[in-house]
């Protein structure tokens, strides 16, 4: 995505900033004072999808939002490292060249696997986790057997990045591809996924992070999960079942799960303060 055209309109720019670390350029926001909390957003998102969430935290705590990289306006990891392990080693990178260590981490959808894979590494001072419609599970059945390769299939194709950024410059498609998350959001926020499905980079880092995407090594550290984690996932999920966060709260030593009644897979735009008085309650805001 452009900066200089997309980024005038973009959710609180003025906490923005660019960060380079090794072969990538971070965009990052950052607002609030206290202990660091970190926001990673699921697949497809940037760091819009805060944009509700941020100024209700940042009362409490450091927010620290960065797009993901090849998402929004960060640029993209090479392809050999675009997997789990790979995007969280960046992400570590990335927290040490701005000097934070996060207090407690908040992802959703796929930021929740990736905080995951984050804490399992054991940074210092990390204390609680919180995973929004979590997506930890890999898919059950055939669907789990071509899932990924289609993936990796649909990555390579150079020109799919174009045409899908051509197609969205229907307003009524992209709403249409919100609205079956199971999330009705207002007028601003459909425009700014629309801007991001209608960048190819943007479409592209999507289509590389779930080629690279392997959930079942993770699936199997979930035990060794010593932190709390609370699981907010909305009933009305058409992406990711409510069911999936009942199953993974099994697998893990501490764990409680919170069903946000009638809210979608973007739960936390429909309803930033509600889903805010939640990470507060568990994270302890000031």
């Amino acid at each position: 995505m452009n900066w200089q055209r997309e980024g005038r309109h973009w959710p609180h720019r003025d906490a923005s900033r660019f960060v380079d670390v090794g072969p990538m350029r971070w965009h990052v926001q950052c607002m609030g004072q206290g202990p660091v909390l970190l926001l990673l957003h699921g697949t497809g998102a940037a760091t819009h999808s805060w944009r509700g969430l941020m100024p209700l935290l940042a009362a409490h705590f450091t927010v620290v939002a960065p797009d993901l990289p090849g998402h929004g306006f960060s640029s993209p990891l090479p392809r050999a490292q675009c997997h789990l392990p790979g995007m969280s080693d960046a992400l570590a990178a990335l927290l040490q060249s701005l000097g934070l260590q996060p207090a407690h981490i908040v992802g959703h959808s796929a930021g929740a696997a990736l905080s995951t894979q984050f804490a399992l590494a054991g940074p210092p001072g990390l204390r609680r986790l919180v995973w929004l419609n979590g997506a930890l599970l890999p898919f059950d059945g055939w669907l789990g057997q071509i899932a990924q390769p289609m993936a990796r299939a649909l990555a390579s194709r150079s020109w799919l990045p174009r045409l899908a950024a051509w197609s969205a410059r229907d307003a009524a498609a992209v709403r249409r591809l919100i609205d079956a998350t199971g999330s009705k959001l207002d007028a601003q926020g459909v425009a700014l996924y629309g801007a991001l499905m209608r960048s190819p980079p943007h479409v592209a880092g999507a289509l590389a992070m779930m080629a690279g995407w392997d959930l079942r090594p993770l699936l199997a550290a979930l035990p060794r999960l010593a932190l709390p984690v609370l699981l907010l996932h909305g009933t009305a999920d058409r992406t990711v079942p409510v069911a999936q966060s009942d199953a993974v709260a099994r697998r893990l030593p501490d764990a409680e799960v919170q069903r946000l009644d009638g809210l979608g897979h973007l739960a936390h735009e429909q309803q930033p303060d509600l889903v805010a008085a939640s990470i507060l309650r568990w994270c302890g805001g000031r």
